[in-house]
């Protein structure tokens, strides 16, 4: 019971309302019966309508008491007339501190708190219509990316339908040249065994061998070199000249020579040296690849290997014997003689020559017949090969098609409305220090070091919202994304993204959740905005990364109840 109460004469305490304190969807409850009595709301007593709100706890349940918090463990109601009514626990009622949630002071007694609900409700209903105007736009600019998934999937349905097509018509064309070439090797077989018995056949496989185990070892050391690149860079950028031993500096002083970078601590003293020096550089270079201009170079190296090691050295071997026994340019005399006849002897002059050959066939002296199967065997075979690596290419267009148009109104891909799909591989950018951050949505997170160096990955995409009490398709679900197998931490783990897509109204209730990884994580905490944006980037721990940004993505539209404005005023 509260002391101050026992002063107040009984006609005050008897003019207390008995629905004081009551929520409205419970106010109906609070009426007397025919006999002046009233029922607690748990059914377990039946008291004087009296007994209600006069600071007295008689029901087991505390119903009885509303609006004096005399009974513990329940709620009491305020009204906030001009703005929203809220519940508060009982036992913050008249304890002398105005709460908050009461804008209309009516948890204490009359004079101790005033009455603020109307500039209270202005503030509210200002930021709150700045809120739904913001939503409405945004929304607006959701229902073009709505229109465009639903454009992408008609595209894919066409070009599934007409890969089909194409795919039929050129398994008929590869049978047909796989007839003719199967028809052409029989013919054509026993010649090639003969010619592969040849050293050099035998030379340009073991250079092969070479060249493929070369390949590999090449592949190994620059991976290697690349992980060790980019410890030593960020030994460079993280080491403390002051503290650090010779080693250390030695290490660092090695790494920049042979990288061509400037020292670390001179980066800001003159960059205008450091533009002569890399130009000094860069013109050394050039008179080197000058030297020998059939040098290959590393790009050469990336993209000829593959293709010479997957030579078809049958082939090569038959358009080099095509080569060999074709006829020098000049000719010889025999077959030039036609020049220096008259027309009216050329017939017999090559009924003649038809015949000479034959014999020189006949008896070894000039070889045919093989020679001429076994061109036409090549471009049977190569004719095939075209036609199947057409085919190859055309299944797999018509399979990437027939899973792209499976995520676009997917659930678990682009969303149930397919407002995602707009947004694939959409890149946004934002400078922090020396690092310029890049998110590619549905791709990758990445960390680009602005005075150069190596770019380091924060993870790819790897699904929507993870949590168990969340799921598919809600809200909810599209407010955090996972990037993930980023590159390993130097002396750490690999990176991680986790981005986080959440609403504005409650990106102040955001609560952080460590996640146990090995790799480095980040959030990405996205808000309904009318644009694409990154607004805010930040390393909260060693390889944890979060991300704010806006999106009309997560704009939903405004319920019929918004748009009226039916809130409880």
């Amino acid at each position: 019971m509260i002391p101050w109460l026992l002063l107040l004469p009984l006609p005050v305490l008897a003019g207390v309302d008995k629905t004081f304190g009551v929520q409205p969807n419970l106010v109906s409850k609070y009426a007397p019966s025919s006999t002046g009595k009233w029922k607690c709301l748990d059914g377990s007593k039946e008291i004087p309508w009296a007994f209600v709100n006069d600071d007295s706890c008689d029901c087991p349940d505390g119903s009885d008491e509303p609006g004096t918090g005399a009974c513990p463990d329940t709620v009491f109601y305020c009204q906030n007339k001009g703005h929203i009514g809220a519940t508060i626990v009982s036992s913050r009622v008249n304890d002398g501190i105005c709460e908050p949630e009461c804008c209309d002071g009516s948890d204490e007694r009359s004079g101790v708190c005033k009455n603020i609900c109307k500039e209270v409700g202005e503030g509210y209903r200002k930021k709150r219509d700045a809120e739904l105007k913001l939503r409405k736009t945004g929304a607006k600019i959701r229902s073009t990316y709505i229109q465009f998934a639903h454009k992408e999937k008609k595209r894919l349905e066409a070009l599934i339908e007409a890969s089909a097509k194409d795919v039929e018509l050129q398994e008929k064309e590869v049978a047909r040249l796989r007839d003719i070439a199967d028809r052409t090797e029989s013919i054509s077989k026993a010649a090639l065994e003969h010619k592969q018995q040849s050293p050099l056949y035998f030379s340009l496989l073991q250079h092969s061998e070479a060249l493929a185990a070369l390949q590999r070892e090449h592949k190994k050391h620059t991976q290697r070199e690349k992980v060790l690149g980019e410890i030593l860079n960020t030994l460079r950028s993280g080491y403390n000249p002051n503290y650090q031993d010779m080693a250390v500096l030695e290490a660092v002083r090695g790494w920049e020579e042979l990288a061509g970078l400037p020292h670390i601590n001179d980066v800001a003293k003159g960059s205008e040296a450091e533009s002569t020096d890399a130009a000094t550089d860069k013109e050394e270079e050039k008179k080197d690849e000058e030297k020998d201009e059939n040098a290959w170079t590393a790009e050469r190296l990336e993209r000829d290997i593959d293709p010479l090691l997957n030579t078809d050295y049958v082939s090569l071997l038959l358009e080099h014997d095509e080569h060999i026994m074709a006829p020098h340019e000049e000719g010889s005399i025999l077959f030039d003689l036609t020049s220096y006849l008259p027309d009216s002897l050329i017939p017999q002059y090559e009924d003649f020559k038809d015949t000479l050959v034959s014999w020189l066939k006949t008896f070894g002296i000039i070889r045919g017949g093989d020679d001429s199967s076994a061109a036409d065997s090549t471009r049977a075979r190569q004719a095939l090969t075209d036609a199947e690596n057409a085919l190859r290419s055309l299944q797999e267009e018509k399979k990437k098609a027939e899973g792209d148009i499976k995520e676009v109104f997917n659930v678990h891909g682009f969303g149930r409305e397919g407002e995602w799909k707009k947004l694939d591989n959409l890149c946004l950018k934002k400078d922090v220090g020396d690092y310029t951050y890049e998110l590619c949505l549905f791709k990758e997170a990445s960390q680009i070091p602005i005075k150069g160096g190596s770019t380091f990955s924060l993870g790819r995409f790897g699904s929507w919202n993870p949590a168990e009490n969340v799921e598919a398709g809600e809200p909810a679900y599209y407010e955090k994304q996972i990037y993930k197998h980023g590159t390993r931490c130097w002396n750490g783990p690999e990176r991680n993204v986790v981005v986080s897509l959440y609403f504005l109204s409650i990106l102040y209730t955001l609560t952080h959740v460590v996640l146990f990884s090995f790799f480095r994580i980040a959030q990405l905490l996205l808000s309904c905005g009318v644009e694409n944006a990154l607004i805010s980037v930040m390393e909260l721990e060693k390889c944890e990364y979060q991300f704010t940004a806006t999106t009309p993505a997560l704009c939903l539209p405004l319920t019929d109840e918004e748009k009226e404005g039916r809130d409880e005023l």
